[in-house]
């Protein structure tokens, strides 16, 4: 444009004229205007904002963000704390309608509960919620972080998750709830709800895991690494040499790991961790500037102990990979447990000639509390190995014995002789047949052929014929080669959504956990139960990613080529 100008309007602008005004004043003239479109996509761009990035409601009565907002749309009227309240509770209600629209579709689910407590000593109880949608995609959504003041009884468990669903209108759907081993929460879901009562089998496996870190020499190795790393963690001269010997060694600058009490998993990362740090680790205490030698003594890691360490890292991260394959939303993973279970009593946890004692110690003390704990699984045909027959990947069932594989097949031939297909959606039409269907051709068709034409023949060898099919890897997703053979196996697809819905552990609703810790902070301590209830929600909702993506859209306003254009054209006839 200033190049135009100076082409075509040379004699106005190429003149040094101290009262003619310049182009960039010409272009800070052209002021934009914030109309009411504009400054209502403003205001839900604010509220999704604050929703997803967890800011306290009174982010935007702070004089920072009005100064911003000032200098970036003048005349836009930055709402307030009640405003954007009040928008937060309408953008809750719109979502709790779209997922009970949604829930409604949904042939049965699962859910998943757990207790927490907030800073502001609140207790909340989370009621998560997974179903299979329509293209056999698993979804997962928070049914209710609600506050709770009675006491967390068997009874009051079970009331509350009655109420939950039945608010909801999914009551009757519900297959299982996972939970995890609490006495209160078994007795809540074994005896009182008609459900299945599934455990956590992150849960499981962390108890089992806790068991061989009771041994002596284990848990005397796991105290002398926490004493080690506090000493970095507490001493700025220490954690300053701790970098210098890294960048002398070579040596990634990582910073050394604490663990945590409630998390095995940070055993092993503080290990692997130190396991990789040791010769700076062990220099930084070798350094008189930086460790007295008093220190030193104390501090130091015996050559047993590092053995130790690199001995037991194998272990730990094979049960460390079971966790993380298990803890997944978007995955199927119950039918996993009893294979992943199986493979670590096989093979991981199995002794190997040229362990030390103390491995194989560890390695037989979790072996035997994981098998004790994994047992009732097994005593009847639970949901576990149901889904695991379900799934393509583990079908073969090979980690069972042959007469519980005999006895799963039989109960999955029972519950397949059960179901009636009724509707288009089980048999697995598209809403492209069902339009077609009410033409005068097709129903000419049907009527020609009739209904037993279309059915399949070998239908009562469905069984037989999906057994006989190869498994599909391990990494493949079941869902997929569900949704390509679901018109094959009608029956059986119907067992599938029940089953595979189930997720293995009730990390979905510890994740809901992390997200209203960050909600419920000091920032944000005024904040009621009811309010807190309807956060949860939005912050968790995948559709918030792409909120701003369906806003309607504003006029723009913003200054473009033609509103410059007009505005210089206008200077200049006036000039």
């Amino acid at each position: 444009m200033r190049q135009h100008m100076l082409l075509k309007h040379g004699d106005v602008f190429g003149k040094a004229d101290p009262q003619q005004p310049s182009v960039s004043a010409i272009f800070t003239a052209a002021k934009r205007s914030c109309n009411p479109g504009r400054g209502e996509k403003i205001t839900t761009l604010i509220t999704s904002m604050i929703t997803k990035e967890m800011l306290p409601l009174s982010f935007v009565d702070q004089k920072g963000f009005r100064d911003l907002m000032a200098f970036i749309e003048p005349e836009y009227t930055v709402p307030s704390r009640r405003t954007i309240t009040a928008r937060v509770e309408k953008m809750y209600a719109e979502k709790r309608e779209q997922l009970k629209a949604d829930l409604v579709t949904a042939k049965k689910v699962a859910i998943t509960t757990d207790a927490w407590t907030s800073l502001t000593t609140e207790s909340y109880v989370t009621v998560t919620c997974h179903y299979v949608g329509d293209d056999w995609d698993l979804k997962t959504a928070v049914l209710e972080t609600r506050s709770s003041d009675e006491r967390h009884t068997a009874e009051n468990i079970a009331a509350h998750l009655r109420a939950v669903t039945e608010e909801w209108g999914v009551h009757d759907k519900v297959v299982a709830c996972v939970h995890d081993n609490a006495r209160n929460m078994v007795l809540a879901n074994q005896q009182l709800l008609q459900w299945e009562s599934v455990p956590c089998f992150a849960h499981t496996l962390q108890l089992a895991i806790n068991d061989g870190f009771k041994n002596v020499n284990i848990n005397r190795v796991v105290a002398a690494c926490s004493k080690l790393i506090s000493h970095f963690h507490h001493s700025t001269v220490a954690s300053n040499a701790l970098k210098i010997k890294q960048a002398l060694q070579n040596l990634p600058t990582h910073k050394l790991i604490q663990y945590c009490r409630t998390r095995w998993n940070s055993i092993f990362e503080m290990m692997e961790r130190l396991h990789e740090q040791r010769w700076a680790v062990t220099a930084a205490l070798s350094d008189r500037t930086v460790t007295k030698l008093a220190d030193a003594r104390t501090l130091e890691l015996k050559d047993e102990m590092w053995k130790s360490v690199e001995e037991i890292l194998p272990s730990l991260k094979s049960l460390k990979c079971a966790t993380a394959a298990l803890c997944t939303e978007t995955h199927v993973s119950l039918s996993m447990v009893l294979p992943v279970a199986k493979s670590l009593l096989e093979k991981h946890l199995e002794p190997m000639e040229g362990e030390s004692k103390l491995v194989v110690d560890f390695k037989r003390t979790v072996a035997g509390s994981l098998r004790t704990r994994v047992r009732p699984l097994e005593e009847n045909i639970s949901q576990a190995i149901l889904a695991s027959a379900l799934d393509p990947r583990h079908k073969h069932l090979r980690f069972l014995d042959p007469a519980l594989r005999l006895r799963t097949q039989e109960k999955l031939s029972e519950l397949h002789d059960g179901v009636t297909l009724q509707g288009p959606d089980d048999m697995g039409e598209s809403s492209e047949a069902q339009a077609c269907s009410v033409e005068s051709t097709s129903e000419a068709l049907d009527t020609l052929f009739g209904e037993d034409y279309y059915v399949n023949t070998s239908d009562v060898n469905e069984l037989e014929a999906y057994f006989n099919e190869p498994c599909i890897r391990p990494h493949q997703n079941p869902m997929e080669w569900w949704k390509s053979n679901g018109d094959r196996y009608k029956k059986l697809s119907v067992l599938a959504k029940q089953h595979l819905v189930i997720p293995a552990t009730s990390v979905p609703a510890e994740r809901v956990f992390s997200a209203a810790g960050l909600i419920v902070n000091r920032m944000r301590s005024r904040l009621s139960p009811e309010h807190v209830d309807m956060l949860v929600p939005i912050s968790q909702s995948p559709a918030m990613e792409a909120e701003s993506k369906k806003l309607p859209a504003a006029e723009d306003t913003s200054p473009n080529e033609s509103d410059f254009a007009d505005n210089v054209g206008t200077q200049v006839i006036a000039k």
